[in-house]
């Protein structure tokens, strides 16, 4: 009986490529009491791994909080092993704006003390009173009232590239951390104002909004489903949109966009920009915002130092890693003295400058594509990549797409390559070439031979 994962991310991307199927990138979440925590999470890794779901999950006595992604094909028997269980029958599934195959590569679910951790003390108040739920309409017709104040309760990084007009941005790093922030703020308004709040899911306002409610706030509302939802029904009851820019998310994508504004800065130029990189330096792996001519310069990396480091050998990198702390530095949220453009806290709502339009993400399905091999290494210098051929035959004067998680989507026609080390016009399977690569390309990348 499978309980864990079999696959590596990598191999799992491959499987997901050769299939050539569209998959659906949602979340969920739902309050319960869970008696068996352990067994519930086991019971669902079965039945969510015969059906090729994929994503993170945390469960506890106090429910069920998930992002997942799930072949198109098996929605509806996803769905199925869901209301298997009485308390989430007719639960709500948060679709994704924008879909990518490649949201999430593994299934984990795990148990938690805390489906979000929340730092409260669930025993002291009514989790189960919460505010009233507003749909997207509502929400906006809310928003309207003088008498209302809107509250972000995400964390600095996700409201940063978008968030609802009029919102308090809270800086903060954690959901923890806002709830006193904002009891304190709002201390004297707790008769008379409509307090309204939102997050991503919904799932945050979900417990924020009983806290507040025992806090002695009188008139409490959350969005329904959180900006995801809220994204959903402006396409279908064609309204205006009082978020702008895009939503934060949590899997490889980092962001949806929901408006074509763009309200935040590259963080190393200053330019335009709303889309977020991780350092490339395991060793730091932080989140801030980059633009392409810095991502190019940059190499993916938040300065110079990360850049030179991710320079050395590999036996040096980890070197200077041993010994070190760095579990706080792994994928820090954008807070770092060498972000020169970053913002926080009180956040305009004027944005910088428009959206390119782009290319519906649904069509990338519609490449045919055969999967030749991976990368083995990127000499810098040269700007010359080393690849093993695992698969068929690749041809001078095929076109080729190199593709992986940092690197993106990267299509070129092979005009000269070696094969082993001597220049020849066809590699077949077993063979390491090796050929001119305008872009740094990483271990984690993929090379694929486009076929129509």
């Amino acid at each position: 009986m499978q309980l864990y994962n079999t696959l590596s991310a990598e191999e799992r991307a491959q499987l997901i490529d050769e299939a050539g199927k569209q998959r659906l990138t949602l979340s969920f979440y739902a309050y319960a009491k869970i008696e068996d925590p352990k067994k519930f999470r086991d019971d669902l890794f079965i039945e969510w791994n015969k059906l090729d779901a994929l994503g993170r999950t945390y469960v506890a006595k106090e429910g069920i909080n998930a992002q997942m992604s799930v072949p198109a094909e098996n929605f509806e028997a996803f769905r199925e092993t869901l209301e298997a269980y009485d308390f989430m029958k007719g639960i709500r599934l948060n679709v994704a704006v924008e879909h990518d195959d490649h949201s999430f590569l593994k299934l984990t679910v795990k148990v938690r003390d805390k489906i979000v951790a929340d730092g409260l003390n669930d025993e002291t108040f009514d989790v189960t009173n919460i505010g009233v739920h507003l749909k997207a309409k509502e929400f906006n017709q809310i928003l309207e009232d003088p008498n209302t104040i809107v509250v972000d309760f995400r964390n600095h990084y996700e409201s940063e590239i978008g968030h609802f007009k009029g919102a308090i941005t809270p800086d903060v790093e954690t959901f923890r951390e806002s709830l006193p922030i904002i009891n304190e703020q709002l201390k004297d308004f707790k008769e008379d104002k409509n307090l309204v709040m939102y997050c991503t899911g919904g799932i945050r306002c979900e417990k924020a909004s009983a806290y507040f409610k025992h806090q002695g706030f009188k008139n409490v509302f959350q969005l329904e489903g959180g900006i995801i939802n809220y994204a959903k029904q402006l396409k279908e009851e064609g309204l205006e949109s009082k978020f702008i820019g895009k939503n934060f998310v949590f899997d490889h994508r980092l962001g949806e966009r929901i408006t074509d504004d763009i309200v935040s800065q590259c963080h190393q130029c200053g330019k335009p920009c709303d889309n977020h990189t991780n350092c490339l330096n395991d060793g730091c792996h932080l989140l801030f915002i980059q633009c392409d001519e810095c991502q190019a310069a940059m190499e993916n990396c938040c300065s110079t130092e990360c850049l030179e480091i991710t320079h050395l050998p590999l036996a040096e990198q980890v070197k200077l890693r041993r010994g070190k702390q760095v579990g706080n530095k792994v994928f820090r949220k954008g807070k770092s003295e060498n972000l020169k453009f970053k913002h926080s806290g009180e956040l305009s709502d004027k944005p910088l400058a428009v959206a390119e339009k782009t290319k519906d993400i649904r069509q990338k399905i519609k490449v045919k594509k055969v999967l030749l091999g991976k990368a083995e290494h990127y000499y810098v210098k040269a700007q010359v990549g080393l690849f093993v051929i695992e698969n068929q035959e690749l041809n001078v004067g095929d076109k080729i797409l190199i593709s992986g998680p940092t690197t993106g989507n990267q299509e070129l026609v092979l005009e000269k390559m070696l094969v082993n080390g001597t220049e020849n016009s066809v590699a077949k399977v077993g063979d390491k070439i090796t050929f001119e690569v305008p872009f740094r390309v990483r271990l984690s990348d993929k090379l694929f031979k486009i076929i129509g």
